[in-house]
């Protein structure tokens, strides 16, 4: 028997990157930005701090029942394709075998052989076939929710963290630029790593991440110190 190979391909992470690139990414920036925000408005030092604790829960729990609902729905779609494939495989199964040909053809393969490779894999595991060849359902890609909402509620409190810290490292009267500051690292170093993990380019990831934030960040303080002037 054939041994299997050592090859590790990037695409086993992305289910869980996903999730937990996406939390600690909006961890760090909605957070910030709502740090700086109120502290451009000129508040105390403990109501930036009280804000931006009520940030990070309110986001950490949203970002769960969000992540839960969306990855849900696509269990339940999923769910509901391979029920109609298994109904159809009991009724129909020489349909079946022409369709999972087909495919294969469509492929590459002569039609002698897609129907030798068809009927093979249908005797093995009919079902899992046609959910990976047909509705492109496969073990590495199907949705977790469960698995999605923690790592993203997770992700997202570890990065909200990351700014309250700044905060409490920091006097008021250099608290923006510290928080701007290492927020920015904080996310160049997450999109540096995120792309590490999914095989992607670094530097691009460092610089895609970095830009959108620091201008969401910027709008916020803008806005802050806009609303602080018009209060006056």
């Amino acid at each position: 028997m054939p041994k299997p190979h050592g090859e590790q391909h990037k695409l086993e992470n992305v289910g869980w990157l996903r999730a937990a690139v996406l939390g600690a990414n909006d961890g760090i920036v909605s957070t910030a930005s709502l740090i700086l925000g109120v502290a451009a408005s000129h508040a105390s030092p403990s109501g930036i701090l009280v804000a931006g604790v009520a940030g990070l829960v309110a986001g950490a729990m949203s970002m769960a029942t969000g992540e839960y609902i969306s990855v849900q729905s696509q269990a339940d779609s999923e769910h509901a394709a391979l029920e109609t494939e298994r109904r159809e495989l009991h009724d129909d199964p020489a349909s079946e075998l022409h369709e999972l040909t087909g495919i294969y053809m469509t492929r590459g393969l002569d039609k002698a052989l897609a129907g030798v490779v068809a009927a093979k894999l249908m005797k093995h595991d009919a079902l899992g076939a046609h959910a990976r060849d047909e509705l492109g359902i496969t073990d590495v890609m199907s949705a977790r929710p469960l698995q999605a909402a923690f790592a993203s509620a997770l992700s997202f409190t570890v990065g909200a963290l990351l700014p309250l810290l700044a905060v409490l490292a920091s006097p008021k009267s250099v608290l923006i630029p510290v928080v701007l500051l290492a927020s920015l690292l904080f996310l160049a170093a997450l999109g540096g790593l995120a792309a590490h993990a999914g095989g992607a380019n670094v530097k691009t990831g460092i610089i895609r991440v970095s830009f959108w934030s620091a201008l969401s960040m910027g709008i916020s303080v803008g806005v802050g110190a806009m609303l602080a002037t018009v209060a006056q």
